[in-house]
């Protein structure tokens, strides 16, 4: 005689496992499909807090999702924007850990307050979020376009308690290019992350402004330890149509307490700048 075990026992197993397994193990039969879509596996890939971030989002939800696998997905493909608007949320769809971006607006930049140096301007790709949970949000409200500085100086800080515990992120500073740019190729950046008052860093890179280093690394033929190096110092386009380059990495085991500094600079010279539009800073588990 077969014996097989009951549906409740399977998907209690499979709420041990991943999304990207449960998801997988679907296909095996009927029985599995049916565990592995139930609310008591996808309960446990959203973050124990779930209901609570949800609440901080900037106005009600007004969809009711038909099960919590709908909920995991929409989280996944749709930011929610929290809080006074300038960060937003997402998980990541592979592992389910947690996604935040900061706002320009949650920035400490030099001079940024003053209208000859820094524009804060509402452009309409500015972020994807979602329009079901929140209908009426296209997206931080506000970004920072510089004008003119010879100090260029960005430095945001996120509390580590509200990542995901013992996860690697990776930190990923989130911006486009006016028409018009000046002296943004060299000299080039430096990135720093400080992590509970260590730092990593500073790192250099290239914020390539018209795009030829970049093209000029893709036609390389080398693929060589440089080759990948120079990789991480270039940006790469999103598919949002923005560009992010990455500032950083650290292991999140700071605690409830914790906090991550990150820093851009662009001061040696001390060369007249322009052309910066700046979104946001990104934290997104390092797969």
């Amino acid at each position: 005689m077969e014996f097989v075990l009951p549906e409740g026992c399977i998907s209690h197993i499979l709420s041990f496992t991943s999304p990207a397994d449960a998801c997988r193990l679907s296909l095996i039969s009927s029985t599995f499909q049916s565990a592995a879509e139930s609310d008591a596996v996808w309960e446990r890939f959203l973050p124990s807090d779930y209901q609570e971030i949800i609440s901080r989002s900037v106005s009600p939800p007004t969809a009711v999702f038909s099960s919590k696998k709908d909920l995991y997905f929409r989280l996944c493909s749709h930011p929610i924007l929290l809080d006074d608007g300038n960060m937003s949320f997402a998980l990541d769809k592979r592992t389910g850990k947690k996604c935040y971006m900061l706002g320009a607006k949650r920035f400490y930049i030099p001079w940024g307050d003053h209208p000859q140096y820094w524009a804060w301007r509402s452009l309409p790709d500015s972020r994807a979020v979602d329009t079901v949970l929140k209908p009426e949000c296209s997206g931080f409200s506000d970004v920072a376009q510089l004008l003119a500085v010879c100090w260029l100086e960005v430095c945001g800080r996120m509390e580590t308690g509200i990542l995901s515990p013992r996860t690697n992120y990776a930190v990923y500073f989130v911006f486009k290019f006016a028409d018009r740019t000046q002296r943004l190729q060299k000299p080039p950046e430096k990135v720093y992350v400080f992590v509970g008052g260590a730092a990593e860093g500073p790192h250099v890179v290239d914020l390539d402004p018209d795009g030829h280093s970049r093209q000029e690394h893709q036609d390389s033929q080398e693929r060589d330890a440089d080759w990948r190096q120079r990789e991480t110092e270039l940006p790469r386009e999103r598919g949002d149509g923005w560009l992010e380059i990455e500032m950083g990495q650290f292991f999140n085991d700071e605690g409830e307490y914790g906090e991550v500094e990150m820093i851009l600079k662009g001061m040696e010279g001390l060369n007249w700048k322009s052309g910066l539009i700046i979104q946001g800073i990104e934290f997104r588990p390092k797969t």
